[in-house]
């Protein structure tokens, strides 16, 4: 089992705290709106999503528009999170299979999935994964919606063009024919002032909406966008394959509390 390791910092570390703290973000002034319904047999056209993963506090009501996206689509039958290394623990490229739990109970790994991802560079490391919060972070999201939550977690700490690319094409292998959404857990610029935020952001984010992996890299590097998922964001996209973007919502840790510097989080549908 992969314990709790940001309960009761980034999210509330009581089950009903917790509960209320997700429905909260859907209703947040920020937040899509009501707490959404799973549409049951829904049209499942998710392939992937990109979602930020900060403290419930700031970004919760930005990743609320990805979820409920997710739950008007209906849920698929497993779902891979990639996630950045920020701990700088563990392996490179870090595959947790372990069941993790949450306040909101245990999700399990899907081990026969995960199983045919263990190729080189993705081993098999429950240290990358310990201390780290960008893959737990969707796990209350995800078991609010789903009793039976199934996943399997990358941890990833290279993140150039090539190595994503690389983890993302074994995802798709691993994927194909199955019913699998694929969510990349990232922030965008990282303590800049609001509105450069916002302006280098929308330089990565476009890049993203016109589905270019190699334009998103170059983005990313010349105008310096402090993203700390780029990695996971190619390999998600790479893993799909093909898709239409769609944007949900943008906004900073400035949108919820006054501050001079700033963190970025964006939500972003990739349908079929």
């Amino acid at each position: 089992m992969r314990f709790p390791a940001v309960a009761g910092q980034f999210y509330e570390g009581d089950s009903r705290a917790l509960a209320a703290q997700v429905e909260s973000c859907y209703r947040h002034p920020l937040g899509p709106g009501d707490r959404p319904r799973v549409a049951r047999g829904g049209p499942r056209t998710l392939k992937g999503l990109v979602v930020p993963h900060a403290g419930y506090m700031y970004s919760g009501p930005i990743a609320a528009h990805a979820y409920a996206a997710l739950a008007r689509d209906g849920l698929p039958e497993t779902f891979v999170i990639l996630g950045p290394n920020h701990t700088g623990l563990g392996s490179m490229v870090a595959l947790g299979a372990h069941d993790w739990e949450t306040p909101l109970g245990v999700a399990e790994y899907d081990r026969d999935l995960g199983a045919k991802m263990l190729r080189d560079p993705i081993t098999d490391d429950i240290i990358a994964h310990r201390h780290e919060h960008s893959i737990e972070v969707q796990l209350p999201f995800l078991q609010d919606l789903s009793e039976k939550l199934k996943f399997v977690p990358i941890c990833m700490m290279l993140q150039e063009l090539e190595d994503a690319v690389r983890v993302g094409r074994i995802v798709r292998d691993a994927i194909k024919g199955q019913d699998v959404v694929v969510l990349a857990s990232t922030d965008f610029s990282h303590y800049i002032p609001k509105e450069e935020a916002a302006r280098r952001d929308r330089l990565a984010i476009d890049q993203i909406l016109a589905f270019d992996v190699p334009g998103f890299f170059r983005t990313i590097r010349k105008h310096d966008v402090s993203m700390c998922g780029y990695g996971p964001v190619m390999a998600m996209m790479t893993a799909i394959g093909s898709a239409t973007p769609e944007f949900l919502k943008y906004g900073s840790s400035g949108d919820v509390a006054p501050m001079r510097d700033v963190v970025g989080y964006a939500a972003i549908a990739m349908r079929r």
